[in-house]
C-alpha cells in the first residue's frame, strides 16, 4: 500500500512540475479599445500592459491559467483633454483605482492556436465576468497571445455624466501580449 501511495505522489509531482509559471513582457504587448462616439465615430486608444502571467502546461501553448495588470492613468487616446476627462473622477478615477485587473476562472481550447478565456476583469473597482477570445501564435518557448472582448462599459459603476449618451456602450478591447524569456 505505501508503494501505491508513493506512486500517486510522484505522479501528481510530475504533474505539478510541467505547469510553468511566465510573465508577460510589458514592453512587448499592449491593450487597445475601440468605442463609438457621436461626433467622431470611432475613439480608440490604448493602456499599457503593467504585469501579468501565464501558467503554461508542458508544450502546449494554451495556458491554463493567466493574470493581467493594466496602468488605468496610462490611458492614452492621443487627445489630452479628452484622456483628462478618461482619468477623472466622471470614468476612471484613476486616482482611487490605479489598476485595471484580468484574473482568468476558466479556459476552453478550441483547437491548438485558438482558446476561449473567461475571467473577471476589474475596472473602477467593479468586477464583472467577461470572456476574450484568443488566438496564439509563435513557438511553446515564444508564444504571442492576441485576445479581442467585448464589454459594457456601463456595467463599471461609473457614473452616467452630460456626455453618456454620445458614447456607445459596447467598448471593444484587444490586447496583444507577449511573455518575457
Amino acid at each position: 500500500m505505501g508503494r501505491i501511495a508513493l506512486l500517486a505522489l510522484g505522479f501528481t509531482l510530475l504533474g505539478a512540475d510541467s505547469t510553468v509559471h511566465r510573465a508577460i513582457d510589458p514592453a512587448a504587448s499592449k491593450a487597445q479599445f475601440s468605442v463609438t462616439h457621436v461626433f467622431v465615430e470611432h475613439v480608440t486608444g490604448s493602456v499599457a500592459v503593467q504585469s501579468g502571467s501565464v501558467d503554461l502546461n508542458g508544450s502546449s501553448m494554451i495556458p491554463v491559467a493567466a493574470f493581467a495588470v493594466l496602468d488605468a492613468a496610462s490611458v492614452d487616446t492621443g487627445d489630452h483633454d479628452r484622456d483628462g476627462d478618461l482619468r477623472s473622477s466622471d470614468f476612471f478615477d484613476v486616482a482611487k483605482y490605479p489598476t485595471w485587473t484580468f484574473t482568468s476562472t476558466k479556459i476552453v481550447a478550441r483547437s491548438a492556436t485558438a482558446f476561449s478565456m473567461e475571467g473577471l476583469l476589474t475596472v473602477h473597482g467593479v468586477a464583472q465576468p467577461e470572456r476574450l477570445d484568443v488566438t496564439v501564435s509563435g513557438t511553446p518557448a515564444s508564444p504571442h497571445y492576441h485576445a479581442v472582448a467585448h464589454i459594457d462599459r456601463h456595467a463599471f459603476g461609473m457614473a452616467i455624466t452630460r456626455l453618456d449618451a454620445a458614447i456607445g456602450t459596447d467598448v471593444t478591447v484587444t490586447l496583444d501580449v507577449a511573455l518575457a524569456p
